[in-house]
């Protein structure tokens, strides 16, 4: 057996899975969401056994490592001690132009991610955070990190390059870089697995809705262009993220609120999106509670994140010239049928029409667009953590 643990931090939950490499077989995975947060949960899953959900407190990454340690080594786990545990693949989000593909991690790689942390405030922490957990329980197990940035590194100059001087790109590296890219790329080749085609004939935009969000253009089975830009706070609004702005907005805060210009960006990465016009919450759940209630606010908030979708859709549909699928996925995208309904409206014009109940029905993954449509709606789980398995063990096991 070849066993790696993927590890994936995000902003306010951890997923992992342990999968068995010689065979790619899935041994345990889990989700601990909520970090943060009230009402914690951790979900463990083995495969054809009930699973087992915990509804427990979780303050911090550094206690949801422990938890899927000691889960992995109970009773109910699937090893019976670390030690066969053989690689950690870390999902990581920013290194700047420093890595462009996956890595072995050593002390100057974290000392690059430490240097990224402007780039990605709320997610370079915990993925550090991650890595160094993990490295205090499993000291001589080899560890690599893949990064959102790779799979968008085919994007033309006049994708990632920003209308301000030139020197700034040449100079300090100043450009959009794009994120979500592991799960942007497993679901563009698993649509065309689906569609039985090549991923180079495929024309698709991809739409990586969870707390955060970010949607992509991908021509040929290649990234043109992506929502997220130099930090994950561009594109769509997102649970405590702005998306979009007048950049302007920045400057004026911070005179009108008599704010630092960190407090500002704190406000925006923490503060705003979805958090920040309902009141209510970061969590899309939540917010469609209190909707479903009559919360005005929710309402609004939920109003103004799916037209941004709709927009990039659009924007999306005219930078490719010709569309075959739309992919929904991620938790918000995988899950939500309310949003995938409104995200849709008007995509009529591009020939993709949402059949309502496909749409309300869907298992995993499937096809949720009326029959006959020229462009494809789909549902496709993203597996993240399969991809990162794959570049960790093609890194420790080949050489």
């Amino acid at each position: 057996m070849k066993n790696v643990l993927i590890i994936n931090c995000g902003s306010s939950s951890l997923k992992y899975k342990l999968i068995d490499m010689e065979q790619e077989q899935l041994l345990a995975s889990g989700l601990v969401e909520r970090i943060g947060l009230d009402s914690g949960r951790h979900i463990y899953k083995r495969p054809e056994v009930e699973d087992i959900v915990q509804e427990i407190e979780i303050p911090d990454h550094d206690f949801a490592i422990k938890i899927l340690a000691d889960i992995l080594t109970s009773e109910q786990g699937v090893i019976d001690s670390l030690d066969k545990i053989h690689a950690v693949g870390h999902r990581v989000v920013h290194a700047g132009e420093k890595f462009s593909g996956s890595v072995l991690i050593d002390d100057e790689v974290i000392a690059a991610l430490e240097e990224c942390i402007p780039l990605a405030p709320l997610h370079n922490p915990p993925n550090l955070t991650g890595i160094r957990a993990t490295k205090k329980m499993l000291p001589d197990v080899p560890m690599c990190g893949v990064f959102d940035t790779a799979f968008h590194q085919t994007m033309p100059e006049s994708s990632y390059i920003y209308p301000i001087p030139y020197d700034l790109y040449e100079k300090h590296s100043v450009r959009r870089y794009g994120f979500h890219g592991t799960s942007h790329r497993y679901v563009t080749l698993r649509a065309a697995e689906l569609l039985e085609q090549d991923p180079s004939e495929l024309n698709l935009i991809t739409c990586h809705l969870g707390n955060g969000a970010s949607v992509a253009a991908i021509r040929d089975g290649k990234s043109i262009d992506t929502s997220m830009g130099l930090t994950p706070l561009e594109g769509l609004m997102m649970g405590t993220r702005s998306g979009d702005i007048d950049p302007a907005m920045v400057g004026y805060l911070s005179r009108l609120l008599n704010k630092t210009i960190d407090e500002i960006e704190t406000l925006l990465n923490k503060e705003s999106g979805m958090l920040g016009i309902s009141g209510v919450s970061s969590d899309l759940r939540d917010v469609e509670r209190a909707y479903a209630n009559g919360n005005e606010r929710a309402r609004l908030a939920l109003e103004v994140y799916c037209y941004h979708i709709r927009k990039y859709i659009g924007a999306y549909a005219v930078a490719l010239g010709r569309v075959d699928a739309i992919v929904f996925t991620a938790g918000v995208g995988e899950n939500d049928s309310l949003v995938r309904e409104w995200a849709c409206q008007g995509l009529d014009i591009i020939g993709a029409t949402l059949d309502p109940f496909k749409n309300a029905t869907r298992r995993d993954e499937s096809v949720i667009s009326k029959n006959g449509c020229r462009v494809d709606i789909m549902i496709i789980p993203t597996n993240e953590e399969l991809m990162i398995a794959r570049d960790t063990a093609e890194i420790v096991f080949s050489n």
